[in-house]
């Protein structure tokens, strides 16, 4: 085949292969993460083999982020943003199937940490990318295309930081596109609803700290930091804070109703969509939970402090209700730190943007229904709002109806199916041609 032939679904699945062997584990810790410069450079050169000049930018060593633009031919019109970022949480290779960065092809599924999260993306949009230079496509506007770091630790060496010290690179940018969104879920014979990040939760990361009076572990103590600290976890890790729907999963859950025909409460209606259950059933509330606990230096002393981090996500709006909600939970005599507070992201399923998603999935799949979501999680885009862009999740996947996509995210056996991965780049393709 003729590089003139080769089709964006006829190499992603090599793309992805590619990247998923390239280990590029987020820590959280400057001094253990690894890869994403490798990524980056390998990125770089992919773009380049199709003449596309890319610009590597290290907010830190090795933390790498790549940014390219392809000149549209309106110049008129507000340029386009589509992001993914290069990063993966670790991975214990003794859980997996496969090994973790083996990238390896088996039962139709291409295996590897960050196959769905979200080296699969990178892969369509290299694809495409590479096809348009090969033929000689332009796209209508401008289209800005930035592979970042550090996506799963919070963004301050990726998104966040080219936001901040690179701005300039995004002039003219008016909207955006990256994670989580454009994947299938099967809700009925032949139909299939596409869900479309519209929404994503705020984020505050949290820790809570204890004190009390130290002592001998022998003593009868009723001053005690760890005992005071874990009622005050348990309190929360417990509570169910109340209901509250927001315009975005007021819309997604009406359309639920309607296709399977029923009328029931929110939490009724999202045990009926069992495969998508862990992504809708925590945007209808804000979430606290408990991640991890220290406390003491040994056995048998009582410590004069302890403390716990906690991963809390607010609805848009709710930041300064979950504050006030939260202090009542812990009580007075916990004081709460704030380690990372990013604020929620709500915008409407409206506009040629969203009928160009629309109009690409419907193309390749009779079967699709695009609706909006929110992402319980958080994404990039976080980032790239501060500057005024209008963001969605798109990264377009046909799941086979009795996957757990959920589960895969950060999860054990993460895999992308290969037939999903191609309809992705053909779904991308048709869309970057016509937004």
């Amino acid at each position: 085949m003729t590089d003139a032939l080769i089709q964006p679904a006829d190499e992603v699945v090599d793309l992805c292969r590619d990247l998923l062997r390239i280990d590029t584990t987020n820590t959280g810790d400057l001094a253990t993460s690894a890869g994403e410069r490798a990524a980056a450079e390998y990125v770089a050169a992919r773009l380049a083999d199709v003449g596309v000049a890319a610009e590597i930018i290290e907010s830190a060593p090795g933390r790498a982020n790549v940014v390219a633009r392809l000149t549209g031919t309106d110049p008129g019109r507000g340029g386009l943003l589509v992001h993914g970022h290069l990063d993966v949480v670790p991975a214990d290779a003794s859980e997996w199937s496969v090994h973790p960065f083996s990238g390896e092809l088996r039962d139709g599924y291409l295996w590897g940490r960050g196959a769905v999260d979200m080296k699969d993306f990178d892969a369509m949009v290299l694809a495409v990318v590479r096809a348009w230079q090969r033929t000689g496509v332009r796209p209508q506007r401008d289209i800005m295309l930035v592979f970042t770091a550090d996506e799963e630790a919070g963004s301050a060496y990726g998104a966040h930081h080219l936001v901040e010290h690179h701005a300039d690179l995004f002039e003219g940018i008016t909207e955006a596109i990256g994670e989580v969104g454009g994947f299938s879920l099967t809700v009925a014979e032949d139909v299939r609803l596409y869900l479309i990040q519209t929404a994503e939760k705020g984020l505050e990361w949290l820790r809570l700290h204890a004190r009390g009076r130290p002592g001998h572990g022998s003593f009868v103590h009723d001053d005690n930091a760890v005992t005071a600290l874990a009622e005050a976890v348990a309190r929360l890790g417990r509570h169910r804070f109340p209901i509250s729907i927001t315009p975005t999963v007021r819309d997604f859950l009406a359309e639920v109703a309607q296709v399977l025909g029923i009328e029931a409460e929110p939490e009724a209606l999202i045990g009926k969509i069992h495969a998508a259950a862990p992504f809708i059933g925590a945007t209808i509330r804000n979430t606290a939970n408990p991640t991890r606990l220290a406390a003491g230096y040994k056995d048998n002393v009582i410590p004069s402090r302890a403390s716990a981090t906690i991963d809390c996500r607010t609805l848009p709006g709710q930041s300064g209700v979950f504050e006030a909600q939260l202090t009542e939970i812990v009580g007075p005599d916990i004081a709460v730190e704030y380690l990372q507070r990013q604020p929620a992201l709500e915008t409407t399923f409206d506009g040629p943007l969203v009928d160009a998603m629309i109009a690409a999935l419907v193309a390749e799949d009779a079967g699709a229904k695009p609706v909006p979501y929110m992402l319980s999680g958080g994404t990039d885009a976080k980032a790239f709002n501060r500057l005024g862009i209008r963001c969605f999740g798109f990264t377009p996947l046909r799941l086979p109806p009795d996957l757990n996509f959920a589960a895969l995210f950060h999860g054990i056996d993460e895999r992308v199916p290969v037939e999903g991965l191609q309809f992705g780049a053909r779904v991308l393709d048709r869309f970057l041609r016509h937004c």
